[in-house]
C-alpha cells in the first residue's frame, strides 16, 4: 500500500487507511458499507460471511480513504500465545505481529487473523467492532490485545445491532484498550455522525489530520452538491408532468369518446414512468444502486391519480388560497378555490370535451379529454395537461419526502422502502415569505404550463 499521494491542489497528504476489524457477526461489513457509502457489499446475519479482506475505496473531490473489511477473528487466544512465545519484551510486539502474517504455519493455521492482520502491518489504523446489545465477555481480550501488540491507531465502534443493553459495560472494558470509544449504528448513523467520526480520528493520529480535514471538507461540499442535484432532478420532473400530454388524431367526437381510455391510459402511464425515473436519478445522486424502486408497493398513493390523497401530498384549501393570493392570481380563481369546499382536492383540471370549458369538474374527473379542430380537417383528442392548481404541490411533496428518507438512507440499511405522507405543508409554512411567494408564482406559472427559468434555485429550499 502507498503511503501518500498527491491532491489535485498540489498537496502532498498521507493516505488514509482504516481497516474494520472484530469478532465475525459484529457488523462490521454494514459499517464499512455506510461509510464508504457502497450498497455493494455483502451483509448477512450468518457468522463468516467475510473471508477475505477487501478494499473499498472512497473518493473525494481533492482526497480520499480506504476501508478494508476482513474476516473475524477465530482463534485468537491461540494466536495470542504465540505472539507472547515470539515477544518476550514489549519493543519487540510490532515486530512479532509482522512475523506473524509473515509465517507460512501462520498462514495455514490461522488464515483469517492472517487476513485482518495484514492490513494493519502495512499501515492501516483499526477501527475495533463489538455488538453492544450482547454482553461483554473475557474472551474478547484477547482480541484486543492482539490488536493493542499492532502499535497502529486505534478506535473502538459499538454497534448496537439489537438494542444497546450492554453498551455501559462494553464502554467500560474497551476503555482500558482504545483512546476513543464511540457508539455507531450504521443503519442510522446520520451524515454528521460519519464526520464526526472522522474527525475524531484526526485527534490519533496528527500524521492524517490534514488529510482527514480535506477529506471531511470534500464530503460536506459534496453533501451540498447532492442536494443542488436533487433540486435540478425534482425541478425537470415537475416540469415534465405539469407539461405533458398525448393526442391522437380522429375523425369527430364520437371517436374521440372511443378511444379516451386507451389514451388516458397512455397519458398516466407515461406520467408514473416518468416519475420513476426521477426517483431513480434520486438514488443514484446519493448513491444507492442496488435498491429497487417500484412506486406500487411503497406506502404512497398507488399513483399520482389517487386524488383522495392529495390533501395529504400537496397544499391544504387554506394554503392554496393563500397561495394563489401571494402569486398574484387572478380574484376570480381565489373565489373558486374558496366555494370549492371538498370537491377542491377531487376537482378535475381545466378542459373537457368541446363544449366543455369550466374550470373545475366533479369529484370523479383529474384529467379530461379535449377535442380539437385540425386545420386540415379531422380532429385531434388530447389528454392533459394537468390544470388542478395542487398538482404542482402534490408533485414537489412526493419528491421532497422521498429524496428526504433516500438521503438519509445509510448504505448498510437493506430492509424496504417504505413512505408515508408527511408534513410538506408545514415545510412550506416555515420557508421564508419572499421563498413562499416565488414557490407559489412558479407553481401558478407550471399549472398554466408556462416555463420558470429559475425553478430549480427556487425548490432549493425545500431540500
Amino acid at each position: 500500500m502507498a503511503d501518500i499521494f498527491t491532491a489535485t491542489a498540489g498537496i502532498t497528504l498521507e493516505k488514509v487507511i482504516f481497516a474494520v476489524v472484530g469478532h465475525p457477526n459484529k457488523g462490521k461489513s454494514s459499517i464499512v458499507s455506510t461509510l464508504s457509502q457502497d450498497d455493494s457489499i455483502n451483509i448477512s446475519g450468518y457468522s463468516g460471511t467475510t473471508t477475505k479482506a477487501t478494499c473499498y475505496q472512497v473518493k473525494t473531490a481533492r482526497s480520499g480513504y480506504e476501508l478494508v473489511d476482513t474476516p473475524g477473528f477465530q482463534r485468537p487466544t491461540k494466536v495470542i500465545a504465540w505472539l507472547n512465545q515470539h515477544a518476550p519484551t514489549a519493543n519487540l510486539r510490532a515486530q512479532a505481529v509482522s512475523d506473524f502474517v509473515a509465517d507460512p504455519q501462520c498462514q495455514q493455521q490461522f488464515p483469517d487473523e492472517v487476513e485482518l492482520l495484514t492490513p494493519l502491518i502495512k499501515g492501516a489504523a483499526i477501527l475495533y467492532v463489538v455488538d453492544g446489545s450482547r454482553p461483554y465477555g473475557a474472551e474478547y481480550e484477547a482480541e484486543m490485545e492482539i490488536l493493542r501488540w499492532t502499535g497502529r491507531p486505534s478506535m473502538a465502534l459499538i454497534n448496537p445491532i439489537e438494542s444497546e443493553q450492554y453498551v455501559a459495560e462494553w464502554e467500560r472494558a474497551l476503555t482500558q484498550y482504545f483512546k476513543i470509544v464511540r457508539v455507531f449504528n450504521p443503519m442510522t448513523a446520520d451524515f454528521t455522525r460519519q464526520i464526526e467520526l472522522l474527525q475524531a480520528f484526526a485527534h490519533l493520529n496528527p500524521n492524517w489530520a490534514s488529510t482527514l480535514n480535506t477529506i471531511t471538507e470534500d464530503l460536506q461540499q459534496q453533501r451540498i452538491t447532492q442536494k443542488t442535484n436533487s433540486a435540478m432532478i425534482l425541478s425537470r420532473l415537475v416540469e415534465d408532468l405539469c407539461f405533458h400530454r398525448d393526442s391522437q388524431k380522429v375523425l369527430n367526437q364520437q371517436q374521440a369518446k372511443i378511444i379516451q381510455p386507451a389514451l388516458e391510459k397512455k397519458y398516466k402511464s407515461w406520467m408514473l414512468a416518468r416519475e420513476n425515473q426521477a426517483i431513480c436519478e434520486l438514488f443514484a445522486n446519493y448513491q444507492h444502486f442496488q435498491i429497487e424502486i417500484d412506486l406500487g408497493q411503497l406506502d404512497l398513493p398507488p399513483d399520482l391519480f389517487d386524488l383522495d390523497k392529495w390533501y395529504a401530498w400537496g397544499l391544504t384549501k387554506q394554503q392554496l388560497v393563500s397561495a394563489a393570493a401571494l402569486a398574484g392570481a387572478a380574484a376570480g380563481v381565489t373565489l373558486d378555490i374558496a366555494l370549492a369546499g371538498h370537491s377542491l382536492m377531487l376537482g378535475a383540471i381545466g378542459g373537457g370535451l368541446a363544449g366543455f370549458g369550466s374550470a373545475w369538474f366533479g369529484a370523479d374527473r383529474l384529467a379530461q379529454l379535449k377535442l380539437h379542430g385540425l386545420p386540415f380537417g379531422g380532429y385531434e383528442a388530447c389528454f392533459g395537461p394537468i390544470k388542478n392548481r395542487n398538482f404542482p404541490y402534490v408533485v414537489i411533496g412526493r419528491f421532497i419526502y422521498l429524496s428526504r428518507q433516500i438521503s438519509e438512507r445509510n448504505h448498510a440499511n437493506r430492509n424496504q422502502l417504505s413512505f408515508a405522507a408527511t408534513d410538506f405543508q408545514q415545510n412550506v409554512t416555515l420557508l421564508e415569505k419572499s421563498t413562499q411567494k416565488a414557490l407559489h408564482q412558479a407553481c401558478d406559472k407550471l399549472i398554466k404550463q408556462q416555463t420558470v427559468d429559475n425553478l430549480q434555485t427556487i425548490l432549493l429550499p425545500l431540500l
